[in-house]
């Protein structure tokens, strides 16, 4: 278990509620990447790999809660993405 690593997991980890409480109540993609929270849920996942296959810790559990509000902020961004299409067919 490296310390760095788990520092690094719960620095993260920190902003991605804020991101999820935006998207929530914004219901806009404005300011949202598609592209840049699948390629950082990628990463998440493959780190669950590695700890799978070469190195498992409680680490685990970081990478774990941290892919699951990434695939949350994706789910609404496709909400709000919606949201915005509705909102402009009905105009």
């Amino acid at each position: 278990m490296s310390p760095f690593e788990a520092l690094m997991l719960l620095c993260f980890g920190a902003a991605w509620p804020f991101s999820i409480y935006r998207s929530a109540i914004a219901k806009s993609t404005a300011g949202k990447s598609l592209p840049f929270m699948i390629v950082i849920g990628c990463g998440y996942i493959f780190g669950i790999m590695h700890k799978i296959f070469f190195n498992f810790d409680w680490i685990i559990f970081l990478y774990s809660l941290n892919g699951i509000m990434v695939s949350v902020d994706i789910l609404l961004y496709f909400r709000n993405r919606r949201i915005e299409k509705k909102a402009v067919s009905s105009q």
